[in-house]
């Protein structure tokens, strides 16, 4: 049969975007369908936008701190957030464009329309009967709101990048990462910040240690941080909204964001027509190669909810359009991904954690935790760095590495080298440290906090 298509991309997100253009290199004739932005969600209404804030929010802060340091002439002023706002639509709306222009660049076709399937080898795309030799989903995920009364008066998160200003009380509901990078922004805007979650600590499945540390930074800030405590219902109430709790009590608020999870953006792409199975969740189910239930037809990226992060999406692009279409067959792993969360202070991490690693045997744990040296003289509260090791005792393998502190995002990414590499404590002992820095931290642990875990 002649198709229309060697390949068909079903999503312009950065996994998407990336598969296309490798592929269309090696050869492959692509179509690629996007319904609503290129780039995808990281771009438009996700990490770039986020980023932009978070480091709008930071400016405050250090004009508070400067005085510290002799710059008398520096004052925390009242934030414009239409001028923010500006600079962030520009800045997304040019990464938006880009993503169309590589591509075409490259020779793909671009089609901005919804596609769906009619059957395992033909899409509808706009209207448009295509058929395609292979077909990749890459839709994504879309953010869910909590099934409570009222919930039609919060946003989810893309509706702080459509905030004509900045609210004055805001609630934030959900302790992951989402929800408490968007409540350190917020609150370094100016705006009174609470944060709603069920679990004792927020970040759950990541390092004990510094779900234990990021309260305290936290509420130095401002931030009021609210464990346990869930709402069970919201109502309108005069220009702003009321919320009923789950500790019987109210809070008033001008906005209030959910923050409580994404699920896969499947619905209604007529995968059943395809014979594409999912799970219960609505992941597309996936093998190690990322083909579906359809031998012809994968999936990359959030929509199989396995890591739901952009550089692993690009790289597990990268390496399907190789294997398909460049006679190199190979996998991106997902061991050992270095990520960050954006709070204030940041928080690095790769690797396991210790709670992870205790479960595979006799584990040595290495912990330090100071003020650095920034706010030795600013004196801010609640910024002291946490920096974690977790060392497999027989092997001395690094089999982790976490950090909440200032710049851990920049640290991290070199530290995920090591670990990726499987570098012992002794690479790390033997390696010099860059003075004064607190990196140096990770290269001069040298006394064990504890042992976890039990031999097998």
């Amino acid at each position: 049969m002649a198709y229309d298509f060697d390949l068909f991309v079903i999503g312009g997100g950065s996994g998407g975007v990336r598969l296309a253009r490798i592929a269309a290199g090696h050869g492959a004739r692509v179509g690629v369908a996007e319904e609503r932005f290129w780039g995808g969600t990281c771009v438009n209404v996700g990490c770039v936008p986020k980023k932009i804030m978070v480091q709008a929010a930071e400016y405050g802060m250090w004009a508070e701190d400067a005085a510290a340091f002799g710059w008398t002439s520096m004052v925390k002023g009242e934030h414009d957030w239409a001028v923010l706002a500006a600079a962030r639509d520009a800045e997304v709306a040019r990464l938006s464009g880009i993503y169309g222009k590589l591509l075409m660049g490259a020779g793909c076709q671009v089609f901005d329309a919804r596609a769906t399937f009619i059957d395992a080898h033909t899409l509808d795309v706009g209207g448009k009967r295509i058929t395609a030799e292979r077909i990749v989903i890459a839709t994504g995920g879309q953010a869910m709101k909590l099934d409570i009364p009222g919930a039609e008066h919060g946003m989810i998160s893309d509706g702080l990048f459509t905030l004509p200003a900045l609210p004055k009380r805001v609630a934030i509901i959900g302790g992951g990462y989402i929800a408490l990078e968007f409540a350190c922004l917020l609150a370094g805007l100016g705006a009174q910040t609470e944060v709603f979650y069920r679990a004792p600590l927020p970040l759950t499945g990541f390092d004990q240690d510094i779900r234990e540390a990021l309260p305290e930074a936290l509420q130095a800030q401002g931030i009021v941080m609210n464990a346990g405590i869930m709402p069970r219902g919201i109502t309108r109430s005069g220009d702003g909204y009321s919320l009923a709790l789950s500790n019987d009590a109210l809070c008033q608020v001008d906005a209030v964001f959910f923050c409580t999870g994404r699920k896969p953006n499947t619905a209604g792409l007529g995968l059943e027509a395809a014979g594409v199975a999912m799970n219960a969740a609505g992941a597309v189910i996936v093998d190690d190669e990322h083909a579906t239930s359809q031998a012809h037809i994968f999936a990359i990226g959030d929509v199989v909810d396995r890591l739901n992060l952009t550089p692993m999406a690009t790289a597990v692009g990268h390496a399907l359009a190789d294997t398909l279409f460049g006679k190199n067959p190979r996998r991106a792993s997902y061991l050992n991904v270095p990520t960050a969360v954006f709070t204030s202070p940041p928080i690095g991490t790769v690797g396991l954690t210790e709670t992870e690693a205790a479960r595979l045997g006799p584990t040595d744990v290495y912990v330090a935790r100071f003020t650095p040296m920034r706010h030795t003289i600013s004196k801010r509260q609640g910024r002291k760095t946490t920096m974690k090791l977790v060392v497999d005792q027989a092997s001395q393998t690094i089999l982790g590495a976490h950090m909440l502190g200032e710049d851990a995002a920049e640290i991290m990414q070199g530290i995920g080298i090591a670990v990726a590499m499987g570098a012992t404590k002794q690479d790390f002992d033997r390696t010099i440290g860059i003075h004064p820095t607190a990196a140096e931290e990770f290269v001069t642990l040298r006394t064990r906090t504890r042992v976890v875990g039990e031999a097998q």
